[in-house]
């Protein structure tokens, strides 16, 4: 019987390096492009196997829509004539708007795409100028109109809460202008500032100022109850579906199925070990090999509650004993007390899930059980 597993291909390249991006990318190597797609592919032929059937696919970045159609194609060959994929396989491409033509779309569409995920973040110019993007909302407008002209209906629009100088009222217009696109899923993320960022700098020197907790909590409970009322269902803390488009990609990582991933800075994840990618684009070049993590006992039973209750259905009881070999509750009852008393975790139909209250607290949850 073949493994099911995922893949996910990394794209490093982007026009623009974003404020708070933290992420292998790099602006301006785009010379570099097509050098990088062959040694992905040597890559992809190498571990190539069809003893797995690929049941999710996301190729991410970076921005994979930056790549000329032709490289593209090149790639998306090489992995259907590696690996097996599913007829019902998910398979996802990250794209910006700006970035996307008809000719890359048509591509896409033509070797199996059939899922799209674009970087629309806010709807106000003056945000997006703030982040770095390069786009404006008219942009994301034709890029989604381009996309469904193309055949595809499966998108996700990224969107972004608790950026500096936001305000409830500049969220509440974007969550409306993205829903007059009809896209079938949204990733609402929350900012994190990641040091080392521009965002970081500006935010430390005080020239931008972060919206208070408060004023986060009430633009998370908009998306939560905007998104709903359109019909959405929240499957997770930041991402919301119409019924049956879940993103398939996601969830299987939270459930920390099986993965191979390609390209500079991309982990596999395989028989408890993960295969780290140098992060560093020259060095994935120059066939630097990837660095190999053994997963003790604990710290993958911590994975699994970590990643299992960023998921609204919670941690399964009796998946986590058939991956563990242990009850959850044996391992992790005395250090749950304090966060069932405090109504910040349930148990309920074989599941441990986060109440409302816990999931504006997840991280201090996740203290206690360490």
């Amino acid at each position: 019987m073949m493994k099911q597993i995922g893949l996910y291909v990394h794209i490093p390249f982007c026009k623009q390096k974003c404020a708070y991006c933290d992420f292998s990318s790099y602006a301006g190597r785009e010379c570099d492009m097509e050098r990088y797609i062959c040694h992905l592919i040597d890559e992809i032929n190498e571990r190539a196997s069809k003893e797995y059937q690929i049941d999710t696919l996301f190729i991410g970045g970076g921005t994979p829509s930056l790549l000329p159609p032709d490289l593209m194609e090149k790639l998306l060959s090489a992995l259907h004539s590696s690996f097996f994929f599913s007829p019902d396989a998910e398979c996802t491409c990250e794209c910006n708007p700006g970035t996307v033509t008809k000719d890359f779309l048509t591509i896409l569409k033509q070797n199996g795409i059939n899922r799209l995920s674009f970087g629309a973040q806010a709807s106000q110019s003056g945000l997006l100028s703030l982040l770095g993007r390069i786009h404006t909302w008219a942009q994301v407008k034709e890029s989604v109109d381009m996309a469904h002209q193309a055949g595809f209906e499966n998108i996700n629009l990224d969107l972004m809460l608790g950026l500096p100088e936001q305000t409830v009222e500049d969220l509440s217009e974007t969550l409306d202008a993205a829903l007059a696109l009809s896209p079938f899923h949204l990733s609402c993320y929350g900012l994190i500032v990641e040091e080392g960022t521009k965002m970081y700098a500006m935010v430390e020197s005080g020239k931008w100022h972060l919206p208070n907790e408060d004023t986060e909590r009430e633009m998370y409970e908009l998306c939560r109850k905007r998104l709903t009322d359109y019909g959405m269902i929240q499957y997770e803390i930041s991402n919301f579906a119409l019924p049956g488009h879940a993103c398939r990609h996601n969830t299987d990582c939270w459930s920390r199925k099986e993965y191979l991933g390609f390209g500079c800075a991309a982990c596999s994840f395989l028989d408890e070990k993960r295969y780290q990618n140098p992060s560093n684009l020259d060095d994935y070049l120059s066939g630097k090999a990837p660095e190999i993590i053994p997963i003790s006992r604990e710290d993958a039973r911590f994975e699994s509650i970590m990643l299992g209750l960023r998921m609204m259905k919670g941690v399964s009881l009796s998946q986590f004993q058939a991956m563990h070999g242990v009850e959850l509750m044996d391992i992790y009852g005395e250090r749950l007390q304090k966060s069932f008393s405090l109504g910040l975790v349930v148990l309920q139909d074989g599941y441990l899930r986060l109440t409302r209250k816990g999931m504006d607290v997840q991280n201090a949850v996740l203290v206690e059980l360490l």
